[in-house]
């Protein structure tokens, strides 16, 4: 075991997918000699040379159509996004060629192609670079969309996200890079796509949430704990597909449940979620399923982040108001 970042935990992935398989490329703007913006690949291009990791021009719908190109010859392709606000630039080859390629071929050919990309508020990025698009990537069939909360399963998404078949959307909430540390094993090891982990156990309600926003409602049900109340914490870790079953049954258990997205509330994971709920386990709930989520508006200027993104306080007060229902 190693204490390791998100950062950290990321890199070794690559670096062990990239050991593991010479089809294994990584590429993107600034990801070779400066290891990227975040430094998720620093140290990858010396290792393993320009030829395996290398940087593109500034032009994401020309890294989208590489990747396809690439995936079609062969090779597993890791291309990265440099922020997930970019997405716009490379949609076509995403939703319109990336997600379609395996069916519009009838299975002739694959699109073995993780695409990587940090997203989400609360460090100050400039305007497009912090927008939390991740329902643009789930509402699209044919992509797996994968969103770690903690260095352990990062490393382990990342690796079963690079061997999968399929198209794998990675998602890095730019406020976990560095925020803490976690034990991980310095050794390969996988994390099953599409499972969703339980990181709290509870009797009295269900926060069923995913990336940064996890930690927020950790935070919110400790202080509940205080107070009398089991609370027990999913974290998704995967969008798309969605663990529908791990979730049915801690709301069957609690009877109560609130999801939780730091994006805005329209259209967005925590409706899909809360429709799955309803539609699935209604006889078992005690109250309505709430959601927390950021404001219905265009992502604001850094200065208002702090006001503007939901906190543990947001889920605790929603909490309470299902728990005294």
């Amino acid at each position: 075991m190693a204490q390791m970042t998100m950062i950290q935990a990321i890199t070794d992935a690559l670096r062990t997918e990239l050991k593991n398989d010479e089809n294994v490329l990584v590429f993107g703007e600034d990801v070779g000699l400066n290891g990227g913006v975040f430094r998720a690949t620093e140290g990858l291009q010396k290792e393993f040379g320009e030829d395996r990791v290398f940087d593109t021009p500034l032009a994401e719908s020309g890294i989208g159509g590489l990747a396809i190109g690439m995936a079609l010859e062969g090779y597993r392709p890791v291309p990265e996004i440099q922020f997930f606000g970019f997405v716009y630039e490379v949609m076509d080859s995403v939703s319109g060629q990336i997600a379609r390629l395996r069916y519009r071929t009838g299975g002739v050919f694959n699109a073995p192609i993780t695409i990587r990309s940090p997203f989400g508020g609360g460090v100050h990025t400039p305007e497009l670079h912090a927008d939390s698009l991740e329902g643009l990537m789930a509402q699209q069939p044919g992509l797996k969309v994968v969103i770690p909360s903690t260095p352990y399963d990062a490393k382990g998404l990342l690796i079963s996200a690079i061997r999968d078949n399929d198209p794998v959307i990675f998602l890095e909430h730019m406020k976990l890079y560095r925020s803490f540390r976690q034990d991980v094993p310095e050794e390969e090891y996988t994390i099953p796509l599409g499972k969703a982990d339980v990181k709290r156990e509870g009797a009295d309600l269900t926060i069923v949430s995913y990336g940064a926003m996890v930690h927020e409602s950790i935070k919110a049900a400790e202080e509940l704990e205080k107070e009398g109340h089991s609370v027990e914490v999913i974290d998704l870790r995967s969008i798309a597909p969605l663990d529908i079953e791990t979730i049915i049954a801690s709301v069957e258990k609690t009877g109560r449940a609130i999801v939780v997205q730091e994006a805005q509330k329209q259209a967005g994971i925590a409706a899909d979620v809360v429709a799955e709920i309803t539609e699935r386990a209604i006889l078992s709930l005690e109250a309505p399923v709430l959601r927390v989520a950021a404001p219905d508006t265009v992502y604001p200027f850094s200065q208002a982040e702090p006001i503007w993104l939901p906190n543990h306080k947001d889920v605790l007060e929603t909490a309470k108001k299902v728990l005294n229902f």
